[in-house]
């Protein structure tokens, strides 16, 4: 068992999903609680996550010092690795230069946590401001970057072991192999694989909605909400009740796909709500991302109770939520809120539904593995992800019919170019962004003033990280021009290349 203390890192339970890929248990628990657990509990092993406070903030997080004498096993990660320090006498400063995304390490020598890796440079991912710049009595530093000259710190006899970096994210290049080592090699655990098991999810379900009442669910064609449609079809039958809101807001055509997907390849008797109007007027007037989100939420929730009384014996409202939707809406007690998903912070504090999430616990590859075993079609598992409120969140500023008409527009363009190149499935999501700035073009010989669309393309495997597409020069021309030629309004495409930290994958 590994005891997870979490400092509100937006990657606290990608650490535990890394741990429980090895085969073993994970508790995660507040920093609070942290000290009373580890006598409960009796850990193999403890892990710090990062988090976005600094040490030296009042009220900061922290632990009992206590903890560090206890002789288990400590793996501290950034914040963790900057409060070990200071609470340990070491010295932690601002950094004069931060650090967000990839950076270079240097190992100067050995660590077990590096047990296995012959290179002496790599790349790491690195989300940060404090620095340690000088390490606690007793330990040693090893390792470095540009910009943190205690990148790793250790002491072995108390089995204590301190990073900068973020070894949880794919981005580290041997952050799966780090983290593997402190289990095996540092903590003396075996390491097994784990396999998710569709049958777990499905008799999940069977037991949480029982064997009489109905589940109305929330889908939109993606892969989350078609993979917990056929995971509750499976569990419960015709009493499952899927509902696809036509808000508007969604994909050119996506009515069309969604209505062909669960009718010939679900074979799910899908119900369509008609909402464009209403999602349109109520966000007539509103510029505010979050006021946007927490809109259509409250619409989507509002439409579904109205239905479900037509339902008598639906007493749940089922969800694709995946836990970075979570995590981003501040889904633990010490992380910084990102933004509220529709489907998360949007929702009212009282519903007449029970709300069923049978896939909060998952990130995206692993869902995209569970539909797979569900023998879902590869088409709709390997999907680009499309967010929940849709392109009113691809709409910076106001959204209005005409800015709506361009948004549409301008995404079937970028859809259609990934798919004719063959790039749609090298990248994770491509998408165009009306922003709120102008720019003048030259169309026909005269001025044109027109808005600027922003062109996001990147890789990712859980969305918690995020490394922007290197395109081909000629692809990213052809969208270019098209957008600027072909949608009325537009005069201009620029390209973001911003990664994720510091960026979010939407612009809102």
């Amino acid at each position: 068992m590994i005891l997870i203390v979490d400092f509100g890192s937006q990657t606290c339970h990608l650490i535990g999903r890394r741990i429980r890929e090895c085969g073993v248990a994970v508790t995660i628990v507040p920093p609070e609680d942290a000290f009373k657990q580890i006598n409960k509990i009796q850990p193999d092993g403890i892990i710090f996550s990062g988090g976005p406070a600094f040490v030296h903030d009042n009220n900061s997080p922290t632990v009992n010092p206590k903890i560090f004498s206890l002789g288990i096993p400590i793996l501290a990660i950034c914040y963790g690795h900057q409060l070990t320090a200071h609470l340990l006498g070491g010295k932690v400063k601002p950094g004069k230069t931060k650090e967000y995304g990839p950076a270079v390490i240097e190992i100067n020598g050995a660590s077990k946590l590096f047990a296995h890796i012959i290179d002496n440079h790599f790349t790491v991912w690195m989300s940060h401001g404090d620095t340690v710049t000088v390490p606690p009595p007793g330990f040693t530093s090893p390792a470095q970057t540009k910009t943190a000259p205690v990148a790793l710190m250790q002491n072995e006899a108390k089995k204590i072991y301190s990073i900068q970096f973020h070894p949880e994210v794919k981005h580290t290049k041997y952050g799966a192999l780090i983290l593997r080592n402190f289990l095996k090699e540092i903590c003396h655990l075996p390491i097994k694989r784990t396999i998710l098991n569709p049958r777990t999810f499905i008799q999940s379900a069977k037991d949480v909605i029982g064997n009489r009442d109905e589940a109305i669910i929330a889908v939109s064609g993606g892969v989350d909400s078609t993979v917990a449609a056929a995971i509750l079809s499976r569990a419960i039958g015709n009493r499952l009740i899927p509902i696809y809101i036509d808000n508007g807001l969604m994909r050119y055509g996506n009515t069309e796909t969604i209505t062909q997907l669960f009718h010939t390849l679900l074979r799910i008797p899908l119900k369509i709500i008609d909402a464009k109007k209403m999602f349109l007027d109520a966000l007539r007037g509103v510029t505010d991302p979050e006021m946007k989100r927490k809109i259509i939420g409250r619409l989507y929730i509002e439409c579904f109770e109205k239905e479900a009384k037509r339902h008598t014996k639906a007493k749940f409202l089922i969800q694709g939520t995946i836990y970075s939707d979570v995590i981003e809406s501040n889904g633990t007690k010490h992380a910084d809120k990102i933004k509220s998903h529709h489907n998360v912070g949007g929702l009212p504090d009282s519903m007449n539904l029970t709300l069923y999430e049978p896939l909060r616990s998952l990130y995206k590859d692993e869902v995209r593995q569970l539909g797979i075993k569900l023998h879902l079609p590869k088409h709709v598992v390997m999907q680009q992800p499309f967010p929940g409120p849709g392109q009113a969140i691809r709409i910076i500023g106001e959204v209005t019919q005409e800015r709506l008409m361009r948004q549409h527009h301008a995404d079937r363009i970028v859809m259609e170019e990934m798919h004719r190149s063959g790039w749609y499935h090298k990248v994770f999501q491509s998408f165009p962004v009306l922003t709120d700035t102008k720019s003048t073009a030259v169309k026909g010989d005269g001025r044109f003033y027109g808005e600027v669309v922003a062109l996001r393309v990147y890789g990712s495997i859980d969305i918690m990280t995020a490394s922007w597409s290197r395109l081909p020069y000629t692809l990213l021309q052809t969208i270019s021009s098209r957008i600027v030629n072909e949608v009325p309004g537009i005069s201009r495409v620029v390209y973001d290349i911003t990664t994720k930290p510091p960026a979010t994958m939407e612009w809102e």
